[in-house]
């Protein structure tokens, strides 16, 4: 094993991480009225915290606790269970609270106190896994982190009900046209910016086209959208959005930032000075006071905000810490330094499961996400199937799951977590298969005696780094196919690390997506259309069957159906040998016991949204006691 570090700055290039956090919200979810519902779904509960690692099978922990004597851990959310088989949407998989204390010997079990009554003021400190390069939705870098700095400053024109359908949020409605190429979407009136300018259809069409205009996030656009006409202002709060194909569920293309609507006058002075990038105006209920990158930023009430008589704002301020070791934020989270932290990480995820008689509470998403290598069909050795083969065989993913992920998240074998009618019971990822590896890798290197050495086939890895985690998984990987394949890893800046993946400069590269609400969120990551120079189909790999089926079930709502398509693209991504998949990532949000709502968000007409999407949670709503 030979090992090369890549350490350099790429700035200019930062912003391509904003056409990926985009995308994977991109193209659909919901339906017309939000009425789809699954054939079959699954039973959704909120369970208290396992006394050992959820098992590898990921589903509720029982919370049992040993002995005759000892109380049944309480839930602070409501217990709303159905009995049901699986779910359309990757809801929480659980919800983790403290057990009561157990009773001195002869007296009554202690009740749980009731929830206590909202209270208005407090300042929430949170602690986040990055910074971003900047919190403008036309132009800068939104992972994670960003979307938890920027939905209490933005409101998004639509976002994800409970159930996983969209509902509008800026928007007032949605109107397909047609067969659904176009759609009509219609602004409420009367809301205003924090400078005081009303939201209308100008400032909607000038993000549109400064989106568009941006070479990066414009490649989240052009795919779906009419190349001549992609929008048309129809009236001072109505504009048509035209596309190239029928979509049933177009409006949950903006539940990300690219329904985050900013000022048309604000947009222009951006790009005159940049500098405004990290101080954006928006509509939501808290507005930035204070931002030193890397350090804090701060968001404070918005007095004027246009929904406060229909949703309460309690909070007065919110702080908002980077902190780039997850494992020190949930020690801190533990020790009431911080009051609620967003994290994947399993070291923190434990640190936080550990501290619940220190009175922190977790709310975990095993289903949103997936964790996995990619590979490179365009560059040598990978371009043929066989290494691709090989590489499968060779790898090690039980000893990944368990000695990486130790019991926090469950082991993957497709792009959707078991609990979810999506997922394809039949397709099992053919991992821990070394007998078979070494065949093919014989094949393979007679044919091909130059991209082998020593009777091995001579590959890359790359990961993101520095990074205690992505090291230790880089030496686990190449510990199981080093008896087949000659190995180079390659540590590259997380920044450089985008760069080399969209540009195709890797072999393989560890990486995490998928798992988005909707399936049809994620077509933009496999379509041969985003094949190109930059390309956001990362394995560059075609499949016209893929693209037909993947396009079928955007324009259609039958659940039945689209079902039976995913199966089968599950199908067809097996045995292209383009993706290895690890395990299925669980999104963790640590709170403090005196933090509540964190899954009580209500949208301005009312509706429950989505809680946890990938580690994305609404601020806007919580409160201190």
């Amino acid at each position: 094993m030979s090992v090369r570090l890549i350490h350099k700055s790429s700035a200019c290039w930062l912003a391509i991480l904003v056409a990926f956090a985009l995308m994977a919200s991109a193209c659909g979810g919901g339906d017309d009225g939000g009425d789809a519902q699954p054939s079959q779904v699954v039973e959704t509960t909120e369970t208290a915290a396992p006394a050992e690692p959820v098992d590898s099978g990921g589903g509720d922990g029982d919370g049992e606790i040993d002995g005759d004597e000892a109380p049944a851990p309480t839930v602070t959310e409501a217990d709303d269970t159905q009995e049901q088989e699986l779910l359309i949407a990757p809801v929480d998989t659980t919800t983790t609270t403290t057990p009561p204390a157990p009773s001195e010997e002869g007296e009554a079990t202690p009740e749980v106190p009731a929830e206590p009554e909202p209270q208005f003021g407090g300042t929430l400190r949170v602690g986040i896994e990055a910074e971003s390069d900047g919190l403008n939705p036309a132009a800068n870098n939104f992972a994670v982190s960003a979307y938890i700095m920027t939905y209490p400053i933005f409101d998004p024109l639509t976002y994800y009900d409970k159930q996983g359908n969209w509902v509008p949020v800026l928007a007032e409605s949605w109107t397909k046209i047609g067969d659904g190429t176009n759609w009509h979407m219609k602004l409420r009136e009367g809301i205003r910016f924090h400078d005081g300018t009303e939201l209308e259809a100008d400032d909607v069409v000038a993000t549109f086209e400064a989106q568009l205009a941006d070479p990066v996030i414009s490649l989240a656009f052009k795919p779906g959208f009419d190349p001549d006409e992609p929008f048309r202002k129809i009236d001072d709060y109505t504009v048509e959005y035209r596309g190239v194909r029928p979509s049933a569920r177009l409006p949950n293309y903006f539940a990300s930032q690219l329904g985050m609507i900013l000022p048309s006058e604000w947009i222009e002075r951006a790009l005159a000075d940049p500098s405004l990038n990290q101080m954006p105006v928006g509509t939501g209920p808290f507005m930035i006071e204070s931002r030193v990158q890397d350090e804090k930023t701060v968001l404070v009430r918005n007095p004027d905000y246009w929904a406060a008589d229909a949703t309460d704002i309690y909070l007065e301020s919110i702080e908002i810490h980077p902190i780039t070791d997850t494992a020190i934020a949930a020690e801190r989270l533990a020790a009431g330094d911080l009051d609620v932290i967003v994290t994947a990480n399993a070291e923190a995820t434990l640190t936080l499961r550990e501290a619940a008689d220190r009175g922190v509470v977790t709310f975990e998403n095993q289903r949103s996400e997936e964790s996995f290598a990619v590979i490179n069909t365009e560059r040598p050795p990978f371009n043929d199937i066989r290494a691709r083969q090989a590489l499968t065989f060779a790898t090690d993913r039980d000893a990944y799951v368990e000695l990486i992920r130790q019991g926090t998240a469950p082991a993957a074998d497709s792009m959707f977590h078991p609990d979810l009618v999506w997922h394809n019971p039949n397709v099992k990822q053919e991992t821990n298969m070394p007998e078979r590896a070494g065949p093919v890798v014989a094949s393979y290197c007679a044919d091909n005696p130059g991209n082998c050495s020593g009777g091995k086939i001579n590959m890359e890895y790359t990961y993101a780094g520095p990074s205690v985690e992505n090291t230790r998984v880089t030496d686990l990987l190449i510990n199981s196919w080093d008896e087949f394949f000659n190995v180079t890893s390659i540590e590259v800046l997380q920044d450089d690390l985008i760069v080399h993946v969209v540009l195709g400069n890797y072999n393989v590269v560890g990486w995490r997506q998928f798992g988005d609400v909707d399936p049809d969120n994620d077509v933009l990551w496999m379509e041969c259309g985003t094949i190109g120079f930059i390309a956001l189909n990362f394995p560059r790999y075609c499949s016209e069957e893929r693209d037909e089926l993947m396009y079928e079930q955007r324009r259609i709502d039958d659940l039945d159906r689209r079902v039976e398509i995913w199966h089968r693209i599950q199908e067809i991504v097996r045995d292209s040998y383009t993706y290895i998949f690890y395990h299925h990532a669980n999104w963790v949000i640590g709170a403090r016991d005196n933090v509540h709502n964190v899954c009580g968000q209500i949208s301005p007409v009312g509706d429950e949204l989505f809680c946890n999407n990938q580690g994305r949670i609404w601020l806007n709503q919580l409160w201190l006691s």
